[in-house]
């Protein structure tokens, strides 16, 4: 099927009167309406409004491809828009879009439909087919570009490239038409620019195409995951993996290409299944946005807090007692790393990386200097999370106001007006608004948490054990663990005790199951439960992951009420924890009894493995 079989002269508007993105979505649906090709126009435009709630189809260059899959499409088509002067459709890269293809695809659209759509948005990546189209002056000429692109591409192939050596790229966004091939051609351009071979994996609405091979994955020389949605990761189990939005192969392909190149990104551990992006840049919905904003955050700071709360659990080993006092010099150096200066660092990096996940690099410093400011004004984590959200949005704003400044300033943003307009405004803010009010809030918590009493306590334990196990390393885990955080940096001790415990239940739990219920597992399942002991003891929920995602109904219930147990015996049992992690390395160094905070864990995970021994039903190998 060719392209101009769904794009008509009837469906093409060569100069849009709209001057605002709203207005764009509602000319281009209502060409498409007038045309016939709708069954619904407000159900289709809902249906475009939704998936702009996810990100911007803005995608750069100039180019704007607003999309739906949807029962409101009655005909599929698309709808070709043209303004010279350009409109501000919240571009990735910041620029006015001129360019406007509004694909409407049925909701059972075959694979002809759904290859024609990609193919448009491979050829958009080309900018001489850009510089025609934009100055096409008849819909004729449109129609005439398009077969002349169309039959230039006639018979290309995918050359298959030898696998040693050989760059990966998996691309992926929500509904599969549009970005993922748009990503794909981006960096298989780029890497033929700069001289590499790259192999790219498309996983759109037709299917996964020009898979990636177990030679190519053991050959790699890099992986790349430009991935919006779920995608197969098991398969790169204990390879280094670049994971980025799939906006960022369309616009910094050469970035993503040039670290892989140099074996760069994060081993990726493996989770029993398949595995989102981390760094999944467009979300559903604004909520979503909100989450991943703040987990990016949170995982940016967490290797300070592992490796902080480490080295404070490894320095008591030699000589500081529970009131923290030092009586060994080697002590009192790992105490100084761990304490005075990596955990200093946890509110800046939190509030950098937010910033960062909200308006990119740029974000950055002025999200540290007023993560900085919140952290010596002890606004503490609250502040940190207001000063790397009010960054990022300053710095989107700054970004804006300076778009109408001479291209020959260009160059200055980055390295001049970015950081320093983004820093005067969030310091100013966080100096004179901000912080007075939140160091008032987080000494009201501390004291209002310092009034509970035993009965009160326990529930809260009840409540961070449970949250620590219903999705083990998810959101509500990690929202647990940086209130734990939270607790430590505010002086209160006693609620991270509850989350540490409630996080070592899981692994333990499923550990001691298969042990006692053999029957109830394969054999598979059982060798996978030896290293759950160890990934209990030193505080590693994930470990029960392979176990949940097989048997969630009876797992994850189990492995809740144990942690909840276990949160609430802490807190009755009065244990207060001063290191964030290390698992049974710090129980020696709890405030209070070791013996009752090791009891409350094993009576948790015992709790865990008598439910999953009742629920699960005997397996046969």
């Amino acid at each position: 099927m060719k392209i101009t079989d769904l794009l008509k002269k009837d469906t093409i508007i060569l100069s849009l009167q709209s001057t605002e993105k709203a207005n764009v979505i509602d000319e281009l649906v209502g060409k498409l309406d007038e045309a016939g090709r709708l069954s619904s126009r407000e159900g289709f435009k809902e249906a475009i409004l939704a998936r702009e709630a996810q990100s911007t189809t803005g995608i750069g260059e100039g180019i704007a491809i607003p999309h739906a899959k949807t029962s409101s499409v009655d005909t599929p088509a698309i709808a070709f828009g043209v303004s010279k002067q350009g409109v501000d459709y919240e571009s990735l890269d910041g620029q006015n879009a001129h360019l406007f293809f509004m694909i409407a695809a049925t909701e059972g659209a075959n694979n002809a439909h759904l290859e024609t759509l990609s193919r448009l948005s491979s050829f958009l990546m080309d900018a001489n087919f850009r510089e025609t189209l934009l100055h096409a002056s008849s819909e004729d000429e449109v129609i005439a570009a398009i077969d002349a692109k169309e039959r230039e591409e006639e018979g290309e192939e995918e050359v298959e490239q030898p696998s040693e050596g050989l760059i990966l790229a998996v691309t992926a966004c929500p509904t599969g038409i549009a970005h993922t091939y748009m990503a794909a051609d981006s960096l298989k351009a780029k890497a033929k620019e700069l001289n590499m071979n790259v192999k790219v994996e498309t996983n759109g609405s037709t299917g996964v195409k020009n898979a990636l091979t177990a030679e190519d994955i053991e050959n790699a020389a890099g992986i790349i995951v430009a991935a919006d949605k779920q995608v197969e990761m098991e398969r790169f189990k204990g390879k280094k993996i670049i994971q980025a939005p799939v906006a960022r192969a369309i616009r910094e392909p050469q970035m993503l290409l040039e670290k892989a190149s140099r074996g760069e990104g994060s081993t990726y551990q493996g989770n029993g299944g398949s595995d989102k992006s981390e760094e999944s840049g467009s979300t559903e919905k604004k909520g979503n946005a909100f989450y991943k904003h703040l987990m990016n955050g949170i995982s940016n700071m967490l290797p300070f807090v592992v490796g902080g709360g480490l080295l404070i659990a490894i320095s008591f080993l030699f000589g500081i007692d529970q009131d923290g006092g030092i009586n060994n010099p080697f002590a009192k150096v790992l105490n100084q790393i761990g304490a005075e200066n990596a955990f200093q660092l946890l509110v800046p990096v939190l509030a950098g990386y937010i910033a960062m996940s909200i308006a990119d690099r740029p974000g950055l410093a002025p999200g540290m200097v007023g993560g900085y400011l919140a952290f010596t004004a002890n606004a503490g984590f609250l502040g940190g999370l207001i000063a790397g959200f009010l960054a990022g949005y300053v710095v989107l704003g700054i970004k804006r106001a300076l778009k109408a400044l001479p291209q020959s300033l260009e160059g200055l943003k980055p390295v001049l007006l970015y950081p320093f307009l983004g820093m005067l405004i969030t310091g100013l803010i966080m100096v004179y608004v901000i912080n007075g009010p939140v160091e008032a809030i987080n000494t009201g918590l501390q004291n209002w948490l310092g009034g509970f009493g035993t009965g009160s306590l326990v529930f809260l334990g009840i409540l961070l054990g449970g949250m620590m196990a219903i999705d083990m390393g998810g959101p509500i885990n990690k929202a647990a663990f940086a209130f734990g955080i939270a607790m430590i940096d505010a002086g209160n001790y006693a609620p991270h005790a509850a989350v540490m415990a409630g996080g070592m239940v899981p692994p333990l739990g499923l550990a001691l199951a298969t042990t006692i219920f053999r029957k109830k597992f394969t054999q598979q399942e059982r060798n996978t439960g030896k290293t759950c002991y160890v990934m209990g003891l030193t505080f590693i929920t994930e470990g029960a992951i392979p176990f949940a995602a097989a048997d969630p109904l009876r797992v994850i219930p189990a492995a809740v009420v144990g942690a909840a147990t276990a949160g609430a015996l802490t807190m009755a049992f009065h244990i207060k924890l001063l290191a964030p992690h290390g698992g049974i390395i710090v129980f020696p160094f709890v405030q209070g009894s070791a013996l009752l905070y090791l009891l409350a864990v094993v009576i948790g995970a015992i709790v865990t493995a008598l439910l999953v021994g009742i629920l699960k039903k005997t397996k046969s190998e």
